[in-house]
């Protein structure tokens, strides 16, 4: 039997871990400037071929990669172009918001124009 202060801090260290698996899955959104764990993230591609009729032309397939890659799920490892594609469609998101305001902006020049 552990004393009651080993449980308790083997519960809070097990929390932290689930804690930050968490923040993990919520980070990896869009492009990622950063790991969880504080690491760079660098822009590698697979050495491993995708297809074998691919050429130097086409090496492999490329991964936002955290600096300290580890395979234990507290690191980034992500397609490059799901990143990608994610911070495209939000920036659209955000053009598409400012296109709306410059719209209502406009109209209420014209309305408060007119004589």
């Amino acid at each position: 039997m552990t004393h009651p202060y080993e449980e308790i801090k083997e519960m809070k260290k097990l929390k932290k871990h689930y804690d930050m698996l968490g923040f993990v899955c919520d980070a990896q959104y869009g492009i990622p400037t950063r790991c969880p764990c504080g690491g760079d993230i660098m822009t590698n591609v697979s050495l491993i071929l995708k297809y074998k009729s691919d050429f130097d032309t086409l090496p492999g397939s490329r991964y936002f990669t955290c600096k300290n890659y580890q395979d234990d799920g507290m690191h980034f490892r992500q397609p490059w172009a799901f990143g990608v594609q994610q911070e495209v469609e939000r920036l659209r998101g955000k053009v598409n918001d400012m296109a709306e305001e410059i719209a209502k902006l406009k109209r209420l020049i014209t309305s408060t124009s007119r004589p």
